[in-house]
């Protein structure tokens, strides 16, 4: 359930794209058990002028693999969880996708149940 955005600048290939998305999608089953075939991710490619990312001063240096990674989903999980998360997805994305760290930002947005419509303008969660 949770919809999982990526903005990336244009260049990769399917595959890179791909270990993107399983890496991340492997680290929310794992931390936040989220089901196996609960999966909707969207990739958006930028031209490079289109993100401008900056390190907030933080002094983290950004390349142009930077991922911004935003993920909508229901509320619910503690701060230790996410922090957890934060740590095991870069590390997942570095091993298996080859994205260092600090090419990696990440916001969480929660909603509740009555936020979500997956068809037939029904309010699965709530029936």
């Amino acid at each position: 359930m949770p919809l999982v955005k990526f903005d990336v600048q244009k260049g990769r290939t399917a595959a890179e794209l791909k270990a993107l998305l399983d890496a991340e999608h492997k680290i929310l089953v794992r931390d936040f058990g989220v089901p196996e075939r609960d999966r909707y991710q969207i990739v958006t490619q930028h031209e490079p002028e289109e993100m401008i990312i900056e390190d907030t001063g933080f002094g983290i240096e950004r390349t142009e693999r930077f991922v911004m990674i935003q993920i909508t989903m229901r509320g619910g999980r503690t701060e230790a969880q996410k922090q957890a998360f934060y740590k095991d997805l870069v590390a997942e994305l570095q091993a298996t996708a080859g994205t260092q760290p600090n090419d990696v930002m990440v916001v969480i947005s929660e909603n509740g149940s009555p936020d979500w419509s997956f068809g037939n303008g029904e309010a699965q969660f709530l029936n």
